[in-house]
């Protein structure tokens, strides 16, 4: 399993739009870390925060999630590929 921590000038779409998006949020954008991973054709990436940012990103009733998962999946088939969002406490 193919595992990379940072994404560099003009790599990976599907990433960018995720810690764009994610830094824009919190409180503490440099305590975002974004793991990305491939499982059966899939990429994975796990999200973790700051403690005090996650409520922010779950949002309420995990609203906030929901539209990140989304806007993840959109960004994906738009670039031919299949990706799923897990955000790690």
């Amino acid at each position: 399993m193919a595992e990379r921590q940072s994404a560099g000038e003009g790599g990976n779409p599907l990433r960018a739009v995720i810690e764009v998006v994610v830094r824009a949020l919190v409180d503490h954008p440099d305590a975002v870390r974004l793991t990305e991973s491939e499982r059966r054709g899939v990429h994975v990436f796990e999200l973790r925060t700051a403690p005090d940012d996650m409520g922010k990103i779950i949002g309420r009733q995990g609203r906030t999630a929901a539209a990140l998962r989304t806007l993840l999946a959109v960004t994906a088939e738009h670039h031919g590929k299949r990706a799923q969002l897990d955000i790690k406490d």
